[in-house]
């Protein structure tokens, strides 16, 4: 019989693995050196000939440069969207739906009006990407180290939820001003056109409050939204190599694991487009208006406002979502940075559990 504590646990845990059952697998291939156990990460297979250590400063850097690339391109990449999709949010009157939306703004702004706010775009993601995924490297080692080996296994789910919790809250204090920034030249029309016009206007008129006002409602947006991002990722990448993937994970090439890497970043953006679409409504709204509140906006909006531009944020943020962990995963590869496979149940617990002989 298993042992009842750790049968319970197993089974009781919310957050727990996907048809998770308790019954015989292959034992893992011991660890090279007496080295410790990998700790939880995810994508792709560990080679040979990795250019540093996992976990090292080293890795956290190229790590952060990743996010740099994978978040700064990728939201830049899709501005004119984004701008048709704040319009749409601020304006549902004027923009009707996302071809009207791109039809009334280049009859009045011509093709480079849907280029607006790209600096502030560029600057502000690119600092989100490199706290997002930096940091969320760091705390889910620290989280891991914290649990121990076998309940960073059991409550991974959870763990990675967490990490990425915790990333998104000093990531968007670093892209608040210039997310600010953007919203106020995309939404409101004459008042700047570029990044150096919209800077200090604002300063003068609000003070340094003007860039920082809607850092609550963008952690109500992104914080859920990276909690989906990184934690259905993780998963997702664990059920496609286990249900999907015809041959095992360890027999893929590279680009092979990319192309996993992009499907499960798709899937996991669609998810994260719907639960931190209301958030992203009240952010356009407040940055857009001087002396409103985020409880005012959202009562103003009402249960249908906050859903305006869905599929636009949808098709927007699936496409995103997918890139990022493409491009952020390519990084890994081409600095050769230590790639550990999804998660194995550790030696001791199949012990505990009565699962080896």
């Amino acid at each position: 019989m298993y042992p009842t504590s750790l049968t319970q646990l197993a089974r009781a845990n919310p957050f727990s693995a996907p048809l998770f059952s308790l019954q015989k697998v292959e034992e893992p291939q011991q660890s090279l050196n007496g080295q410790r156990p990998r700790r939880l990460a995810a994508a792709a297979t560990a080679d040979e000939g990795d250019s540093c250590e996992f976990g090292s400063q080293k890795y956290f850097i190229l790590c952060g440069f990743g996010g740099i690339l994978s978040c700064g391109t990728t939201h830049t990449a899709v501005v004119p969207l984004d701008l048709v999709k704040c319009r749409m949010q601020v304006n549902p009157d004027k923009y009707k739906g996302i071809g009207n939306g791109f039809a009334v703004t280049i009859r009045e702004d011509g093709v480079r009006g849907l280029a607006k706010g790209w600096a502030p775009t560029f600057i502000g993601y690119s600092m989100q990407g490199l706290c997002k995924f930096g940091f969320y490297e760091v705390f889910k080692i620290f989280y891991s180290d914290t649990l121990g080996e076998e309940n960073a296994y059991l409550w991974r789910t959870s763990l990675y939820l967490a990490a990425s919790a915790s990333a998104e809250f000093f990531a968007d204090i670093a892209l608040a001003p210039m997310e600010a920034v953007k919203v106020r030249i995309q939404t409101q029309p004459g008042y700047a056109n570029t990044l150096r016009q919209g800077v200090p206007k604002m300063f003068a008129e609000e003070g340094l409050w003007a860039f920082y006002k809607g850092v609550v409602p963008l952690w109500m947006r992104q914080i859920p939204y990276t909690m989906m991002k990184f934690a259905c990722f993780e998963r997702t990448v664990e059920l496609l190599y286990k249900y999907v993937v015809p041959k095992p994970r360890s027999e893929c090439s590279k680009p092979e694991q990319l192309v996993v890497t992009f499907v499960a970043g798709y899937i996991a953006g669609v998810f994260c487009a719907i639960v931190s679409h209301p958030a992203d409504s009240v952010v356009s709204v407040l940055n857009k208006e001087k002396g409103s509140t985020a409880v005012q906006v959202l009562k103003r909006l009402g249960p249908k406002g906050v859903w305006k531009g869905l599929v636009a944020r949808i098709i927007m943020i699936g496409t995103l979502t997918a890139l990022q962990w493409f491009i952020y995963d390519s990084v890994k590869v081409y600095f050769r940075l230590p790639r550990p496979p999804p998660p194995e149940m550790p030696e001791s617990l199949k012990k505990k559990l009565g699962l080896t002989e």
